[in-house]
């Protein structure tokens, strides 16, 4: 996989898992609680997990989650951004 498809891939995981957490990522950019740089470390540190198919298959269910995957490398991100 090229390192760009790799890249949109994971963006899109963080996106959804967002979602799934009830985060919205582009208000908490509006609101100045996390920048271009954030989301871009919460994609690198998603990039480096060892199973986005499981994530995948869980977030194609589209039911909201509490928390995310235990295995979520963002857990604590979304954990602090929806307290």
């Amino acid at each position: 996989m090229a390192e760009d498809d790799k890249f949109v891939r994971h963006a899109r995981l963080v996106s959804k898992m967002a979602d799934r957490v009830g985060l919205d990522l582009v208000e908490e950019m509006q609101r100045g609680q996390i920048d271009a740089e954030d989301v871009r470390m919460m994609v690198h540190r998603c990039q480096g997990c060892t199973d986005p198919e499981a994530c995948e298959k869980l977030l194609a269910q589209g039911q909201p989650l509490e928390n995310p995957p235990e295995y979520c490398r963002n857990a604590n991100v979304f954990a602090q951004h929806k307290a």
